[in-house]
């Protein structure tokens, strides 16, 4: 099932925290009631911390970690979203967006990029996310890398970057 913030089961289509329940899922962490109820919904649903939607057809999409989502003036805004943009880009070959502390908004979406023409400003990717993206999710910063953090099979460590 998806759901929403509230642990309750959201239509089919709506973007929530994917849950799973069956045999094969644990009913609890051993001794730790705490840890156990903020993953656990009643009936024994287990919250993944996967975001993502379910089709008519009873398919789910993940769309990004929970843990990575930024939270713009009370928005939800799914990384992966701001990347998948940003990478369309002429001159860019790949993306990395992370939440920032904000003051005003909580928080703001900073972009790391890789550009593979240096004459890609910041002004250009701002200029470029104004056309492509709602306000609240277009980024506030961008910081060019000459490479993004990895796994061992080369996925983005968004981790290491919120870190530094």
């Amino acid at each position: 099932m998806i759901a929403g913030d509230d642990g309750n089961p959201l239509p089919i289509g709506e973007v929530g925290e994917i849950c799973i329940k069956g045999p094969q899922v644990m009913e609890g962490y051993w001794q730790r009631p705490a840890e156990t109820s903020e993953v656990m919904l009643p009936g024994g649903w287990l919250r993944t911390g996967d975001i993502g939607h379910m089709n008519e057809q009873g398919y789910f999409f993940i769309e990004d970690r929970k843990k990575d989502m930024i939270l713009v003036s009370g928005f939800n805004v799914y990384p992966n979203e701001i990347e998948s943009v940003v990478v369309e880009m002429d001159g860019i070959l790949e993306a990395a967006a992370i939440g920032i502390p904000d003051e005003h908004s909580g928080e703001v979406v900073k972009i790391f990029a890789v550009r593979t023409d240096p004459s890609v400003s910041e002004q250009d990717v701002l200029d470029y996310c104004r056309k492509n993206l709602t306000n609240y999710k277009r980024p506030k910063v961008v910081e060019f890398r000459d490479e993004l953090p990895k796994t061992n099979v080369g996925k983005i460590l968004r981790r290491a970057l919120r870190d530094e």
